[in-house]
């Protein structure tokens, strides 16, 4: 799913000349990165012309799938989930109970405010819950659990008719989080409770994080980054050490 502005994201996967491009100019490493992405996934684009919410976006998927696929996987980008078994995972649980599975992760109970929050019940498996409501953005004193939404959604097919039947919200945007919840109360819907690692990309807070995170585990570039990170470290603790113990 892609916008009009967007089609250079698609090209990414093109095997077009970069590769030999890099080749000619001694960069195999990068070269083999740039071919494995055209070997690994065939994207089919689907335009979304007006920004009108993820649901409606994912609405226009349907047309990409074939009659026999009854479930797909919703993948935001600006959410890194590690380790990447995550959603074989949410397929397994799939395939044993049928319906709908997300994939949610406990957060501290001051911070679920800013995501939307599982109503779960317990299942026979530890780290499988059954949905029975989701609320958006709720207030802490009223979050039924401190179980969060992230961005890894395998949908019945059933979602597809959804927008029809929810209403739009804020700048006429139909919401994801409300197709579920009208999913919950027809179909079986459960989350798989992630043990690892969620990076939020959407804002710089969880931006920065992330990226000095994979830059310290890179094996090439991890060891500088650090000397460097600790050399910043010493710069700014009393500046901004202070400013946050202060606020």
């Amino acid at each position: 799913m892609t916008s009009p502005s967007k089609q250079v994201v698609l090209r990414h996967f093109d095997e077009y000349s970069l590769a030999e491009l890099l080749r000619a100019r001694g960069k195999d490493e990068q070269a083999a990165k740039v071919q494995r992405a055209a070997e690994i996934i065939h994207p089919v684009a689907v335009i979304q012309d007006e920004p009108l919410g993820l649901e409606h976006a994912v609405g226009l998927a349907e047309a990409a799938l074939d009659a026999d696929e009854d479930y797909f996987a919703v993948i935001l980008p600006d959410d890194v989930i590690e380790p990447t078994v995550a959603m074989s995972e949410m397929i397994r649980v799939r395939q044993e109970h049928g319906g709908s599975v997300l994939l949610a992760v406990e957060m501290e109970p001051s911070q679920v405010s800013n995501y939307g929050v599982f109503d779960v019940e317990a299942t026979e498996a530890d780290r499988v819950k059954k949905v029975v409501g989701m609320v958006e953005k709720t207030a802490v004193e009223d979050a039924q659990s401190n179980l969060v939404d992230t961005g890894r959604c395998l949908l019945d097919r059933a979602t597809f008719g959804a927008p029809r039947r929810i209403t739009a919200g804020k700048g006429g945007e139909l919401q994801l989080s409300d197709a579920i919840a009208l999913l919950i109360s027809e179909t079986p819907v459960y989350v798989v409770v992630h043990v690892g690692i969620r990076h939020a990309l959407g804002n710089p807070a969880g931006f920065i994080p992330a990226s000095v995170e994979f830059g310290l585990r890179h094996p090439k570039y991890g060891p500088a980054l650090f000397a460097d990170l600790e050399t910043l470290l010493e710069k700014y603790r009393g500046e901004v050490g202070e400013s946050h113990r202060s606020s």
